[in-house]
């Protein structure tokens, strides 16, 4: 099969935690895909020529509309794709709260696991790009000292999902799987992925390794390849379908045409420039140009990302 403009490319890596966030929601909606394998460490050469300069994983591509962020990800599928919602049982807008709590919280205590248990992710080469990632040391000995409090703070979390699932329900939210699945499962696979000592934690809740299994059971769709020269290729080739729209409600007077920089407020804030195309409370879209593929929109979500003006 071969990608066209209409296409989804995922640029993604396999052992990308948040990149199986968006394939089990993939699965969910039983779409067809395209995996476009970025490296795990700069440089990043492709990618940045899409994002002008966002390098985290993963990105999603619809031609020349380029998706930063999973929170802007899901909601892009969920608008093209409504049918089955992601939302299923009155979690429209908590829904994307879970994932804030699930990206940062619980993230970051299986991090502290994974690299705090030696996993073999971390040679220097990894070190030093997430240290230019996140601004500061990937301290693994801090890592290490910290390994065992967070084995607690995780343990703690998944019983608040063993105690969602304990009045027999299929699903964190009923019987039907959607956003809570994408956003809490991805942790787990993590985990299994790269640390058994981990991986023992889970096993300790019934119900929570019953629903894990219902959920990878989803699985991801139906995954193309395509290959990074050629998803450059589509995006030169296509034009955004983004229209200019502005919001009355923008607090600080935000307009398309208005020159701004985004940048995500916690880590990975290179700062990607360009101008305003339409913005809302949940959604900001900057047009920007680049010599490999001309004009491109790229879209960014609002809670967790900084917009300048100027």
């Amino acid at each position: 099969m071969t990608a066209t403009a209409n296409s989804i490319i995922l640029h993604q890596y396999d052992i990308s935690p948040f990149s199986e966030k968006v394939r089990i929601v993939l699965g969910l909606k039983g779409l067809e895909w395209f995996a476009c394998d970025e490296p795990v460490i700069m440089p990043k050469p492709e990618l940045v020529a899409l994002t002008g300069g966002y390098r985290k994983i993963p990105v999603m591509q619809i031609g020349a509309d380029i998706y930063c962020d999973t929170q802007i990800i899901i909601r892009e599928l969920e608008k093209r794709f409504p049918t089955p919602s992601l939302f299923v049982g009155g979690d429209r807008g908590i829904g994307w709260g879970i994932g804030m709590w699930t990206d940062r919280v619980f993230f970051q205590a299986a991090v502290a696991i994974i690299f705090g248990g030696g996993a073999a992710l971390a040679d220097e080469a990894f070190i030093k790009d997430r240290e230019k990632l996140t601004g500061r040391p990937f301290d693994i000995e801090a890592m290490k000292a910290a390994a065992p409090m967070m084995a607690e703070q995780f343990r703690a979390q998944l019983g608040w999902l063993e105690d969602q699932l304990a009045d027999g329900r299929a699903f964190l939210m009923g019987d039907k799987p959607g956003i809570a699945e994408a956003n809490a499962y991805y942790n787990l696979a993590f985990i299994r992925w790269t640390s058994p000592a981990g991986a023992k934690l889970i096993e300790a809740f019934p119900k929570l390794l019953a629903w894990e299994a219902r959920v990878r059971a989803i699985g991801h769709g139906t995954r193309h390849e395509i290959s990074r020269e050629d998803a450059l290729d589509i995006a030169q080739a296509a034009s955004s379908t983004e229209q200019v729209s502005r919001d009355a409600g923008e607090p600080n007077g935000l307009a398309p045409g208005d020159r701004v920089t985004v940048m995500a407020d916690d880590y990975g804030r290179d700062p990607v420039v360009g101008e305003v195309v339409s913005s809302s409370a949940q959604h900001i879209a900057i047009r920007r140009k680049d010599p490999r593929v001309g004009e491109v929109v790229v879209h960014f979500p609002r809670t967790g990302f900084l917009v300048i003006k100027g």
